[in-house]
């Protein structure tokens, strides 16, 4: 597709009243894809109202009808999934099997699951004397990251249209051509005008407008910590709701008798996947003392099948980090842990080779770091690159102690031969999310953090909750 220098607003593709552009690069190769326009308050306020203004007739819309377009909304996604695939490689460097499996298939079962929850869902129940409403809670300001560029924007519109809210959406500047995409599919789909509505442009600029706007009443983001922090702040001077997913520094405890093999290859591939730009990355790995050594060698030897390039390639297993910026952030990060003791078993800071025509993308190496300890700043910040680091722990209460210990929770892990075990220390874990000996993921469980990975759920029907405000009948 060709970059829309116009934003998507009520109905129509409109020109920005803002002034510049923002020039959107391939991270593999530094190539020029186009440029979108950067968009300025007066640009979100009438995005806002034109969501204000269609706010009444999609609210009173029956659900069976929002779940007839977010049908034909899925549909439209599945048909282009393919085109979905290659622009997520170009703008993110995602590799095209990455894309494919992920990036363009999950928004698809994402909208497909609000498509059903919105025709069965419960939106009024009897309680004693009381008929309780569910109903939408207004305009949803979506500010959205770039590592899962497609899948965040369905992730909160998807559950926001379903409850008969109208939506603003603000994409990150560095991913905004999928969600002109996503733009033309809801056009496609037969979504009312104003129903949903697109803004591109810098966050400082566009999303602070969008995130403080009066005529706003959620704000939904997801991102770092601190521009989460911000954000609420922000929203918190309209008192308007929050719902925020923010950063993660997870850990994947394998306990003693675990599949060490599994574990350890598993673990390594959670991380590097997507060049390690996962918040809910397994980025901490705890391994018992009687076992540490082992498990630094098996994953120093599946980090190195790893190998950076050309995300085009069918055989490419890590793409680019997204821009120059990240990769040295993620360089300054694995510098950082050596020199506070960290031994780097596989990668490390320097630069890689690269294919031919990929010298001014943003590669960095698979890393695996070994001796860290819980205060090194490897295991307590979030490096949001393909870096793992792995911990010692002499028992399993000593394992939980460390897995805490961390101003996050979003997800994490745990192995056991023992299922029984393994549930009984993921229910003392504080996070959001655990997996157990590697279980799958559900599209229709709920996804969040405790501590300061956020505030609220996305998908399923707990997802479908935040997008819903309550009122009693009494008779």
């Amino acid at each position: 597709m060709k970059a829309h220098d116009a934003m998507y607003i009520g109905g129509a593709w409109r020109g920005a009243k803002g002034e510049g552009a923002i020039e959107v690069r391939n991270p593999a190769d530094g190539s020029v894809l186009g440029a979108v326009s950067a968009g300025g308050a007066e640009d979100v306020d009438a995005a806002v109202k034109a969501a204000r203004a269609a706010l009444p007739g999609w609210a009173a819309t029956p659900p069976a009808e929002r779940a007839a377009r977010l049908g034909a909304l899925r549909d439209v996604l599945e048909a282009r999934a393919g085109e979905i695939a290659d622009l997520v490689t170009a703008e993110l460097g995602s590799p095209v099997t990455l894309s494919r499996k992920v990036h363009a298939s999950l928004p698809v079962l994402v909208c497909g699951s609000y498509a059903t929850l919105a025709a069965e869902f419960a939106f009024e129940e009897t309680v004693g004397n009381s008929r309780v409403l569910r109903e939408p809670v207004g305009v949803v300001g979506a500010i959205t990251p770039w590592n899962y560029p497609l899948h965040q924007i369905v992730a909160k519109a998807a559950p926001a249209l379903a409850a008969g809210c109208t939506v603003v959406l603000k994409p990150a500047e560095d991913t905004p051509l999928v969600a002109q995409l996503f733009a033309e599919a809801v056009h496609e789909a037969g979504v009312p005008a104003g129903v949903f509505n697109l803004v591109t442009g810098l966050g400082p600029v566009a999303g602070q407008a969008l995130a403080e706007h009066e005529d706003v009443d959620l704000v939904s983001f997801t991102g770092s910590t601190a521009v989460g922090q911000r954000i609420g702040a922000l929203a918190g001077g309209g008192v308007k709701r929050v719902a925020l997913e923010l950063g993660g520094k997870s850990a994947n405890v394998i306990l003693p008798g675990a599949d060490l093999t599994k574990a350890v290859k598993i673990g390594v591939a959670n991380v590097m996947s997507n060049s390690g730009q996962t918040c809910s990355a397994w980025t901490r790995m705890l391994v018992d003392a009687g076992r540490y050594e082992e498990a630094v060698r098996l994953a120093a030897e599946a980090a190195a099948k790893y190998v950076p390039g050309d995300p085009r390639d069918g055989s490419t297993r890590l793409g680019p980090v997204v821009n120059a910026k990240q990769r040295e952030r993620v360089a300054g990060y694995i510098e950082q842990g050596e020199k506070e003791g960290a031994r780097v078993v596989a990668g490390g800071a320097e630069p890689p080779e690269v294919p031919e025509g990929h010298e001014a993308g943003h590669y960095v190496r698979a890393t695996v770091l070994a001796d860290v300890t819980p205060g090194m700043v490897v295991a307590r910040e979030e490096i949001f690159g393909p870096v793992l680091s792995i911990l010692k722990y002499e028992d399993a209460e000593d394992a939980l102690r460390i897995a805490n210990d961390s101003e996050y929770g979003l997800a994490g892990a745990v192995w056991s031969e023992d299922e029984e075990e393994a549930v009984a220390f993921a229910r003392r874990m504080e996070s959001g999310q655990v997996d157990i000996n590697g279980g799958r993921f559900n599209p229709l469980a709920p996804f969040g953090g405790y501590k300061r990975s956020g505030v609220g759920r996305e998908l399923g029907a707990h997802g479908l909750e935040e997008y819903l405000q309550t009122k009693s009948l009494q008779f």
